[in-house]
């Protein structure tokens, strides 16, 4: 462990390579096209390749095919293995020189600011996905959590592909409206129990640190108002983004909460993505 300590730090000392590392942990658990995160970061094909290679070679990144396509992930196993030794060898197992580290992973619970969780949904327009899953949470569990949705970038208004589903299906569209990440940052905020995002775009963007720690996962899904063809076609993908959320959301509300410690918690919100995903399309 000595020797790769260096060579990882090493790897991450570069800012892109440090914003490639940064943008696969944003997207953990999936495994993203090469393409993709040259688009994302603006970045020459040559030149990432380059910045792959040195992060595979620190084993910070693991690569996989799918086709002709090569994907890319962080290797969290290893990101946690760095951190430990950095934490038992530097901090000499300190708590209080590393507890900024380490605290959110000492809790046995989710600190709660209220008597219900709160959850935040994330998507780029803020105006099909998020604002499925802030109606899905709120009818399917809203005694027991308060569900937000917002955009990076939002419309301005919401789809109405995606209202008519969500009316159909019964739920109050008079409480939705589009609205900006900036609403969820700062002192007048509500206090976040857990950030979903639901779309890729979103979780390939930089956001400022969340307040508090939240526990935070990647729901990423196609984008319904993309699909084309007919208003038949183009309703069926909206209908197939519902289900898909719907699937996740209900196994998240159906969580242990009381019997999960943080780490347990964060693994049960990423395996959501790798076993449920999908499952309604």
């Amino acid at each position: 462990m000595e020797e790769v300590i260096p060579t990882r730090l090493a790897a991450l000392a570069h800012p892109h390579r440090l914003a490639i590392f940064r943008l696969l942990m944003r997207r953990y658990p999936d495994r993203v096209a090469a393409g993709e995160i040259a688009e994302a970061l603006g970045l020459k094909p040559s030149t990432l390749s380059a910045y792959l290679a040195s992060l595979m070679r620190a084993r910070l990144v693991t690569q996989t095919r799918d086709g002709t396509s090569l994907r890319y992930s962080a290797d969290v196993t290893a990101v946690r293995q760095t951190f430990d030794y950095l934490f038992l060898d530097c901090c000499r197992g300190r708590p209080d020189l590393c507890s900024p580290m380490v605290s959110p992973l000492q809790t046995g619970a989710i600190p709660m600011a209220d008597p219900k969780y709160n959850v935040l949904f994330i998507c780029t327009g803020n105006s099909a996905r998020s604002i499925f899953a802030e109606s899905i949470l709120r009818k399917e569990a809203g005694d027991r959590f308060n569900a937000f949705s917002a955009g990076t970038i939002p419309n301005s208004e919401l789809n109405p592909f995606a209202v008519k589903v969500l009316t159909d299906k019964g739920h109050d569209v008079s409480v939705l409206r589009a609205k900006n990440v900036a609403e969820f940052i700062g002192p007048d905020a509500p206090h976040l129990d857990f950030v979903f995002t639901v779309c890729d775009q979103a979780a390939n963007e930089e956001c400022p640190p969340w307040e508090g720690q939240p526990v935070t996962a990647h729901w990423g899904m196609p984008d319904p108002v993309k699909a084309e063809g007919t208003d038949a076609q183009k309703s069926l993908a909206f209908q197939h983004a519902y289900g898909a959320l719907r699937n996740r959301i209900v196994t998240f509300a159906a969580l242990p909460f009381a019997t999960l410690d943080r780490v347990a918690l964060q693994q049960a919100v990423d395996d959501i993505a790798r076993d449920v995903a999908g499952l309604s399309e």
